[in-house]
């Protein structure tokens, strides 16, 4: 694939995202044999673009960290994408359904990086030497392909369906916890929707973060101290409608809310 038709993906996709308009996923007729490769190079032509207009990344996310995932997407490891300045909602703030497609939410622990992490050969015990500190976050997912209907390398073009991130305020070192035990709950109208616990991330969301160092590592990239990182979802994903109160308790973590407008 060369440049130009990588340019051609990203400024389509960039744009649908703008536009909060769904699109045909890549494969369907822009580049029917789109690989995974090439899908990280079109989603870093879009965070070349993002970075152009003057957005800021907060830290890389992990996608597809639980092994029933996997397993359906037909894939041994996850996949990364980048959550960017514009993205975040404050902890009891608004998520406008005006500014996304078909936004869904889930339940993740984000990982304050204290250090460079650089692979290959990163392990968990490493990354949680690295950590300055854990948050509790609810992600707010927003595939910008029909129907959320996608092969592994569109979702990988698409920046992984990032969208918005609501950080919780509950700040913990990560060994006040044990991680892989913390269980969540994600609620909709005080209704419990969802539930998890830090295992579902590759048995512990330290071993994501460890699998993305080592993942960066292939290009010669790294995390960087400073970064915040999404490791991975605790529990499924919930459609987002009109007037729901969005709640993720974290055990050890406390909450994180927002509400859903028009």
């Amino acid at each position: 694939m060369d440049e130009k038709q990588i340019k051609e993906i990203a400024s389509y996709l960039v744009d649908a995202e703008i536009e909060k308009r769904e699109v045909e996923k890549v494969t369907a007729k822009l580049k029917p044999d789109l690989s995974v490769e090439e899908g990280y190079l079109i989603q870093e032509e879009i965070v070349s673009i993002k970075l152009v207009e003057g957005n800021k990344i907060v830290g890389p996310k992990m996608g597809l960290t639980s092994n029933a995932k996997m397993k359906q997407m037909n894939v041994n490891e996850p996949i990364y994408g980048y959550v960017f300045d514009y993205m975040l909602i404050e902890n009891g703030g608004i998520v406008s359904l005006q500014d996304l497609i078909h936004p869904k939410v889930e339940a993740e622990i984000a990982f304050v990086i204290g250090g460079d992490i650089e692979g290959p050969g990163v392990t968990g015990a490493q990354v949680l030497a690295k950590t300055e500190s854990v948050l509790p976050a609810l992600e707010i997912i927003d595939s910008r392909y029909e129907n959320f209907n996608f092969t592994l390398p569109d979702v990988v073009a698409d920046n992984a369906s990032t969208s918005r991130v609501v950080f919780g305020t509950s700040i913990k070192k990560p060994d006040q916890l044990e991680l892989d035990l913390v269980g969540a709950t994600l609620s909709i109208n005080g209704k419990i929707k969802e539930l998890g616990a830090g295992a579902a991330v590759l048995g512990h969301p330290a071993n994501a973060i460890a699998m993305l160092a080592n993942m960066l590592a292939r290009k010669g990239d790294k995390i960087r101290k400073g970064d915040v990182i999404l490791s991975g979802a605790l529990t499924g994903a919930v459609l987002l409608e009109k007037g729901d109160i969005v709640s993720g308790k974290f055990d050890g973590l406390g909450e994180v809310i927002f509400t859903v407008a028009e």
